[in-house]
């Protein structure tokens, strides 16, 4: 048996989790952290999703250290929601784990009864449908899009409703199929324009507004689509070009700065130069 090992000063997991526990207990007390204290469920949403993106970027950096931190701030966020509701008597934080801990314990027979082992993972997926209809009472789905939770981002609902659509074989049978659907829908795009006549003048408009927007959504849909067949989530791919295009608009901002040149419309060629050096750099 491999012996354990842990860092000098660091406890068990279960002693550094309640002195985390009390930490938050702590920050929520009535001579507590201000901020912490004025927190309810609702204002800490956005936070969680952004810590989430946070600890993504990390795991994409393939940097440990970064993912600890940015782990703990998650926990933190999480624990902290929990701990509001035990104040508000509506459960504890020990029920929240408790239940936690009987769920997945339910939905993996295969890793804690010996009836399922040696099963594949599309069995495992099934199993786990199947036990949340027959054993935890959820109501079935009417549709299988109706699996996917309406709150989740945009852009990553259409990729997971897709990606059911698919698993029901409602599919393209080869990638010319989508990459023939995308042109389409950015030749629609294109015609809802031209036949808008768009201008900073009538963008007001509600219906011009409103045409484009459904014939750019289908454009989105459409190259979400064209992520999935190739297994590119769309999410993680836009966020790598968000870090890249920031990278190359930084060097732009930075040799213009050194060349005394201002960022506007008018020094768009010497912009451009710069942001084809950052190309060329592979920023």
């Amino acid at each position: 048996m491999k012996k354990e090992t842990r860092i000098p000063g660091i406890q068990s997991e279960a002693e550094e989790f309640k002195k985390f526990y009390d930490i938050v207990v702590r920050l929520r007390a009535p001579d507590g952290c201000p901020w912490d204290r004025e927190q309810t469920p609702l204002t800490l949403r956005s936070d969680l999703i952004e810590e989430t993106y946070e600890c993504i970027e990390a795991i994409d950096e393939q940097d440990p250290s970064h993912v600890k931190e940015e782990l703990g701030d998650i926990f933190l966020l999480t624990t902290l929601i929990a701990y509001i509701h035990e104040q508000a008597g509506f459960f504890s934080v020990a029920e929240m784990l408790a239940d936690a801990s009987e769920k997945y314990i339910r939905r993996h027979p295969h890793v804690f009864t010996e009836a399922l082992s040696n099963i594949g993972t599309a069995e495992v997926l099934q199993n786990w449908e199947k036990i949340k209809v027959e054993q935890e009472g959820r109501k079935p789905k009417e549709s299988v899009l109706d699996e996917v939770n309406r709150g989740l981002p945009p852009l990553d609902r259409a990729w997971k409703l897709q990606k059911k659509a698919a698993k029901a074989g409602f599919d393209w049978p080869d990638a010319a199929g989508v990459i023939a659907k995308v042109k389409e829908e950015l030749e629609e795009v294109e015609e809802a324009i031209a036949n808008s006549t768009i201008t900073s003048n009538n963008l007001a408009d509600g219906r011009v507004a409103d045409a484009l927007e459904g014939e750019l959504g289908d454009l989105l849909f459409s190259v979400v689509n064209l992520c999935r067949f190739f297994d590119t989530e769309p999410s993680l791919a836009l966020q790598r070009t968000n870090s890249k295009f920031t990278e190359r608009f930084k060097y732009v901002e930075k040799h213009m700065k050194e060349n005394s040149q201002e960022m506007k419309a008018q020094n768009l060629e010497e912009m451009d130069q710069y942001w084809n050096e950052a190309k060329g750099a592979k920023y």
